[in-house]
């Protein structure tokens, strides 16, 4: 049997650009996509703590270093600059392995830098 856990999540990260005429997705700082163990194109849920939405969209690479949260295209109706999200992935793995497995978790500062 399979089952989907928590695979990674960047807690209260920071929306720091929005475009809602891009194509669609999230940029993440690629120093924090590294760090939560996230790779381009890999299907996130936003969680916005500041007004409750909630979507799903796939990452796209932030300039390293550059703190870029920006949610793109319609997704961009559903934060605003400043609003505070979490980001989580989920794989879906054996019963057994998922007993002990152990997610990765950030904590970014309110700039999206790793702490």
């Amino acid at each position: 049997m399979q089952i989907e856990v928590l695979k990674s999540k960047i807690h209260r990260a920071t929306i720091t650009e929005s475009d809602l005429n891009y194509i669609g997705s999230i940029g993440i700082d690629e120093n924090l996509m590294e760090a939560a163990n996230l790779i381009e194109n890999e299907k996130v849920h936003i969680y916005n703590i500041t007004n409750g939405e909630r979507l799903e969209t796939y990452i796209i690479k932030g300039e390293r270093g550059s703190g870029i949260i920006s949610l793109n295209g319609a997704a961009a109706r559903k934060a605003a600059i400043g609003d505070k999200i979490i980001i989580v992935s989920y794989a879906s793995l054996d019963f057994e392995k998922a007993k002990t497995f152990k997610p990765t978790i950030l904590f970014p500062d309110d700039h999206n830098q790793i702490k």
